[in-house]
């Protein structure tokens, strides 16, 4: 163990070039250069009924985006739950770093790639339908309050979708080539796609229906994290002991299971943030229906994992009851607007028959090792969420309409999103992935994984006291 905490004590700090690469994009925004927008808030904000209207909806975005920071506390429960004791301080440490890194690069970069030409808030007005490029570092006609309340609420998104892939490559990557990917995620993959389908790219103005539409990002966040989730899972390779000789998998059990339901609570609750708070205005009372659908999917979900679970092998299996609840609040984030309550029950019981499926062809049929499910939970259902739209879609909400409302061409919409999604965040993520492992390395050593992460990555335990160490 000795020799573990000294070695690692030895590995190059990469942190500090991207401290410099950081400071390096700062003093760009200290050259003087074109007049701010409206940093203060006076010239938005009218003493009348309009400007109570605008202060309303301002103060609606901002605690939506409050709820879904708060899930990053969700995440690490469950993530922290789901693994063995020994790995616990690192699956945190991964937690705290990738929305802390992560803001600051879609801050210098990705929110100008993203949201560049969308023309939603100021200083947003130069891009094109595949890349944006404005708003960097909320500089300039950027530096206002309405930019500034948009890139705080998508900063949020950009950290859900850094940090579901922690779960799936947990117990035995490196920090620091956790913090090579957390940069490239929040700066690249995830903004660019974004930019396709919410910064008017070309998915959006896609000539069928009314181009693809994912309303709170079932593809744009979650999708893109459970794809790049499997592909670092695969080429990280499974953990110690995850196969027999002969290929079947091993159950490694987590080591608490309240931590992994008290996580499931807070992430519902974040997505009261997360899918009403997209209409980024209060004043839009689709709000109503968006947080019942929400609900309803997610309880669904929940439901259907339970009794299949249950009947399957005469147990309620939590795990699979919780992972059946987020899986139905992925599939609804995408068509949570566009739909009505029955139509979200049913989206998020497919979702609770998709994930259980989806767990056991990973494991028996891929070889691959995912200890919480991201892969299943984020990028299959996703996809589910996105082509849901194109299927039950009323047209009662912002003229996009689906297959129950005689419209194929959403559904092709749909279906072509679905796809480029896969693409580019699987075969991106593979990308990544394979030039960290041969620059600096993926995956800790077999000693350190054995003296356990916590150890060998940041020379502490998780827990005072003797603890054994599978657990």
């Amino acid at each position: 163990m000795k020799e573990v905490i000294e070695k690692s004590a030895k590995r190059p700090r990469i942190v500090v070039l991207i401290g410099t690469l950081v400071a390096g994009a700062f003093l760009w925004a200290l050259v003087p250069g074109v007049m701010a927008g409206d940093p203060s808030g006076a010239s938005t904000y009218m003493g009348d009924l309009e400007g109570l209207k605008t202060a309303i909806n301002f103060t609606w975005v901002l605690v939506s985006a409050f709820l879904v920071f708060f899930m990053q506390a969700g995440f690490a429960l469950v993530g922290v739950g789901a693994i063995r004791t020994k790995n616990t301080v690192n699956y945190l440490a991964k937690s705290y770093m990738d929305f802390s890194l992560g803001a600051i690069f879609f801050l210098v970069v990705g929110f100008a790639l993203m949201f560049g030409g969308s023309g939603v808030a100021p200083g947003l007005e130069l891009g094109n339908a595949l890349i944006g490029y404005s708003g960097w570092l909320l500089a300039g006609e950027a530096y206002d309050v309405t930019t500034s309340m948009v890139w705080l609420f998508q900063a949020m998104f950009a950290a859900t979708a850094a940090t579901i892939v922690a779960g799936a490559m947990a117990g035995r990557t490196k920090f620091q080539a956790y913090l090579v990917y957390t940069v490239l995620v929040t700066a690249v993959i995830y903004p660019i796609y974004g930019h396709w389908v919410w910064g008017g790219g070309w998915l959006s103005t896609l000539p069928f229906g009314a181009g693809a539409r994912d309303f709170a990002g079932s593809g744009v966040v979650h999708a893109v994290g459970g794809f790049v989730a499997l592909a670092g899972a695969y080429l990280v390779g499974p953990r110690t002991g995850k196969f027999r000789t002969d290929g079947t998998p091993v159950a490694i059990p987590g080591h608490n299971v309240t931590y992994i339901v008290l996580g499931t609570f807070v992430l519902f609750f974040g997505w009261f943030g997360f899918n009403p708070g997209s209409t980024l205005a209060a004043t839009d009372l689709r709000i109503a229906v968006i947080a019942v659908n929400t609900f309803l999917a997610g309880a669904a979900g929940a439901v259907v994992a339970c009794y299949t679970t249950f009947f399957r092998t005469g147990k309620a299996n939590i795990f699979l009851i919780c992972n059946g609840s987020l899986a139905g609040l992925v599939a609804i984030t995408a068509p949570c607007a566009y739909v009505p309550p029955w139509a979200a029950v049913l989206i998020g019981a497919i979702a609770g028959l998709l994930v259980m499926a989806s767990i056991w062809f990973v494991e028996w049929v891929l070889k691959i090792d995912d200890p919480v499910g991201a892969v299943s939970v984020h990028g299959v259902n996703g996809l589910w969420g996105l082509l849901a739209v194109g299927i039950f879609a009323d047209g009662t909400y912002g003229g996009v309409s689906g297959l129950i409302a005689g419209n194929t061409g959403q559904f092709v919409a749909q279906a072509i999103s679905a796809a480029v999604v896969v693409l580019w965040a699987f075969g991106l993520g593979l990308l990544i992935f394979a030039v960290i492992k041969y620059a600096i390395g993926l995956r800790v050593s077999r000693e350190e994984e054995v003296v356990g992460l916590d150890i060998s990555e940041h020379g502490t335990p998780s827990y005072p006291g003797p603890m054994d160490s599978w657990r």
